[in-house]
């Protein structure tokens, strides 16, 4: 490894990237194409510390969706041999295939450090509070090494792709821990278990309930069920909040990605034939240590009693390492404020997230960006791809090309379905139009710097994204012309156009 930067000029200075996954190495990837110098902490002691912790999951995208362009560009030229663009890897194959050959290049590896947690992130010699010369001054990141070593190391920006992975959010349904459930965190695992080899043991004729319904919540119910035909007394219970199931599968044969379709219908049929039991408008509350097991409560009703909980309930970002920067984040997603209202649950039904880049992720300290699956806050729908499109905008940014990081365009494959918490599909009253308008189809203009390629990440691809391909998102010098993508967000019908963004709408930009 390559000798700390600890130089106080700031142009000489690195740019810090925080974790060393698959939007963390994108985003090195990215700087490295640009002339820039990354440096990159990963707090695990090997990359892809979070991809490895599920690498017994099947990804239900292919491998030509999987692969950053940048890092593609850097491997191929140092004689990579690219995996079959139709199979589908599982977490350990990508990290084999993909993340361990693009962390050894040349061009990255003198520049990643493993074992080193960034612990902490401000502004050298100024506090939260400080004003005079903010902008001007250094980030200094605090590392703590494995063996114990603190470690102050300045950079010039800092790109935070550290993920929620290890942060999963709690059982109870008030979005704190249910009653009893720090007590009983030995019989409960966050996540998708290795049910079928390492953890056999721990579920094999066991009662194991599972609770949440997103993808994750299905990969371990499908190997529970692949259990339960080898050991027989294996009983299976699954707790939802929902009441209305009309979208909890997916698309089916709709869905772009046939892969993901296909998850759905076979838990679909499982739960139909009886091998899963399934609870519905279950909102856990308490859980409780019995001599008969752990018998999980509502506010209204108790479940039978098991012996394992797996929360598959999602994540949230750990915002305490940047506690001393000046961060622009909505109150209830947690997302940077302009990307928010893109990506809310409550407001988009249809996953009719837009592609978003170095505006959407600014925040009030220049210099700073969180992109990735930490970039979504608490919202599921984030894609790989989508990382990997936001960490392009930013480095081109940081290298002064804002035409190229302001080309924002992506296409994503449909999900077939409108998906959404809420008991309204689209088109009713009830939701806002933002809801359900999806974004309109247009032409990709010719300098896009991406491939055009559809993609999903192994679990948060719960919102149904459109495959349409998307226009730029309006520059500085056109926004008079156009609302801001935070406006867009309210307003996309053709109707409020007017209202929304003026009544000149002759430069095509309009609601994207």
């Amino acid at each position: 490894m390559a000798t700390l930067e600890t130089s106080a000029n700031l142009a000489t200075l690195p740019i810090a990237v925080i974790g060393a996954g698959p939007v963390g190495l994108a985003a090195a990837a990215q700087l490295i194409q640009r002339g820039l110098t990354p440096i990159i902490f990963e707090a695990g002691t090997q990359i892809g510390a979070s991809v490895r912790s599920w690498g017994h999951v099947q990804l239900f995208s292919p491998w030509r969706y999987l692969i950053d362009q940048a890092a593609r560009e850097l491997l191929i030229a140092a004689g990579w041999q690219e995996p079959d663009a139709e199979a589908y890897p599982h977490g350990v194959e990508l990290v084999e295939r993909y993340l361990i050959p693009l962390a050894a290049h040349p061009a990255l590896a003198p520049h990643i450090h493993t074992a080193a947690r960034v612990t902490a992130v401000a502004r050298q010699g100024r506090d939260k509070m400080k004003d005079a010369g903010r902008a001007d001054a250094p980030f200094v990141l605090q590392i703590e090494h494995a063996d114990g070593r603190e470690q102050q190391i300045l950079a010039q920006a800092v790109i935070d792709a550290s993920g929620t992975y290890t942060r999963p959010n709690p059982l109870g349904a008030s979005g704190l821990p249910a009653l009893g459930e720090r007590s009983a965190a030995d019989r409960i695992f966050y996540g998708i278990p290795d049910v079928l080899d390492r953890q056999r043991a721990r579920y094999a004729g066991k009662r194991v309930l599972v609770i949440g319904s997103g993808h994750s919540a299905f990969n371990a119910l499908l190997d529970l069920a692949r259990l339960a035909e080898q050991a027989s007394l294996t009983q299976i219970t699954w707790a939802i909040r929902r009441t209305d199931l009309s979208q909890l599968y997916g698309g089916g044969e709709n869905d772009g990605l046939a892969a993901r379709g296909e998850l759905g219908s076979r838990m679909q049929q499982l739960v139909q034939s009886g091998a899963i039991q399934m609870i519905t408008g279950f909102a856990t509350e308490q859980i409780e240590q019995t001599s008969d097991g752990l018998v999980v409560h509502s506010a209204t009703e108790a479940l039978a009693p098991v012996d394992q909980i797996i929360a598959t309930t999602g994540f949230r970002p750990d915002l305490s390492v940047l506690s001393e920067l000046r961060l622009g984040l909505d109150p209830s997603v947690e997302a940077p404020t302009a990307l928010a209202p893109l990506i809310d649950p409550n407001l988009h039904s249809c996953g009719s997230v837009p592609p978003h880049g170095v505006d959407q992720l600014s925040h009030p300290e220049p210099g700073l960006y969180i992109v990735g699956m930490k970039s979504y806050g608490r919202a599921p729908t984030f894609l790989m791809l989508t990382g990997y499109e936001q960490v392009r905008s930013v480095a081109a940014a940081l290298a002064g090309d804002w035409v190229a990081a302001r080309e924002v365009q992506l296409v994503l494959p449909e999900t077939g379905v409108c998906s959404t918490d809420r008991n309204s599909g689209c088109g009713s009253s009830e939701l806002s139009s933002a809801a359900c308008c999806g974004p309109t189809k247009a032409t990709v203009t010719s300098n896009s710097s991406i491939d055009l390629l559809p993609v999903s990440s192994f679990d948060r691809s719960i919102g149904g994204i459109g495959l349409v391909a998307l226009q730029p998102i309006a520059t500085a010098t056109s926004a008079s012309a156009c609302c801001g993508p935070a406006v867009q967000a309210t307003c996309c019908e053709p109707e409020a156009k007017a209202d929304c963004c003026g009544s000149d709408t002759s430069t095509g930009c309009g609601c994207q």
